[in-house]
């Protein structure tokens, strides 16, 4: 922690003394407190368990924005400490070009979930590839990006993985004040050599996806929709046994398929209600293997405390199905809140 603080000193010493070189720096901050009740059903898979998490959120964050006159950046770590995001882009009038690690053009955020660290469905039946290092040019509302790829794991008991190309993904998205549309996918490949259980292979993976959400006056709607291979090999964040797998000598695919759905409705300035459902299913391509199915449902409040600060109070239920081998993999509901203050 220590280190981290010595760094941002002197990155902040930087953005003070040098402003003509830095340009303007905009420093930001926000503390967020988990306070949940768990009870989980473990089923036939698992143990029986309940539980209190009341700690400081790993999505707990300090930054900064800095804006030049084509050339601009930011910077931010987390709880761990942990480097969230550190780039830099060039505006050159028509579009920008941008280094560094940021969200990725595959992430579609149409959710508020609160539980887990703010989960936002994304695990089950969102889209969440996460924040990488990129190279990737936007031009109006259409993104492409060179990704750093998925560590090439073997799928099997052993082999030597290796990665040719980097991951590749594309978004387009238009918005008005009324509504918001995006359209996403990325792909993935990479090479698996001198396995004991497969020989060599290849593992392909790819994600597409489809969200938007329209405004009603104090309400609202989000939803997505989304489809994959191996998207565990891809390194989209879900739920449930999502890679490829190796049966009889031979790689087998998985296909996942899941959406979201989201609903709120702003009572006042200080009150707001929302709710939403999520559904994915993994599916390995061998006769006989059981769907991988989780469900979710939460309901939420968000009450405003003061500029800056809010509560939101939370409960949900996750059905959680069976694994592959058909076997009860239990649920579990929660209740509890969290607490956030933004600087």
């Amino acid at each position: 922690m220590k280190k981290l603080f010595v760094l941002f000193v002197a990155v902040a010493l930087v953005g003070f003394t040098v402003p003509a070189v830095a340009g303007d720096w905009s420093f930001y901050g926000s503390a967020r407190m988990t306070t949940f009740w768990e009870d989980t059903d473990g089923g036939k898979a698992g143990s029986d368990d309940e539980g209190l998490t009341w700690g400081q959120q790993g999505n707990a964050r300090i930054g900064a924005r800095v804006k030049g006159e084509t050339i601009g950046g930011r910077f931010e770590y987390g709880e761990g400490p942990n480097l969230r995001l550190l780039y830099g882009t060039w505006n050159f009038g028509s579009g920008r070009i941008l280094l560094g690690q940021t969200y990725t053009p595959l992430n579609y955020f149409g959710s508020n979930q609160v539980f887990g660290g703010d989960s936002d469905l994304l695990d089950v039946g969102g889209i969440y590839g996460g924040r990488h290092a990129e190279i990737s040019l936007k031009v109006e509302g259409f993104e492409i990006a060179l990704v750093e790829p998925q560590a090439a794991s073997p799928v099997g008991t052993d082999g030597d993985g290796d990665t040719r190309l980097p991951k590749f993904e594309a978004a387009y998205g238009f918005s008005t004040d009324q509504f918001n549309v995006s359209v996403l996918g990325g792909y993935q490949t990479y090479e698996v050599e001198k396995s004991s259980d497969a020989g060599n292979y290849d593992v392909d993976a790819w994600v597409v996806g489809i969200g938007g959400g329209v405004n009603f006056g104090p309400a609202y709607v989000n939803a997505n929709a989304m489809a994959g291979q191996n998207v565990g090999n891809y390194g989209l964040w879900t739920r449930g046994a999502s890679g490829a797998a190796i049966i009889g000598g031979k790689i087998e695919d998985t296909d996942t398929v899941g959406f979201i759905g989201v609903v709120g409705f702003k009572a006042s300035d200080m009150l707001s209600f929302e709710g939403g459902f999520g559904w994915v299913n993994h599916e390995l391509d061998v006769s006989g293997s059981n769907e991988d199915i989780t469900t979710i449902f939460y309901v939420q409040a968000v009450i405003n405390i003061a500029p800056g600060f809010f509560i939101v109070p939370e409960v949900g239920f996750y059905d959680f199905d069976e694994n592959r081998a058909g076997v009860d993999e239990g649920d579990m509901s929660y209740f509890g809140a969290k607490w956030q203050m933004n600087f």
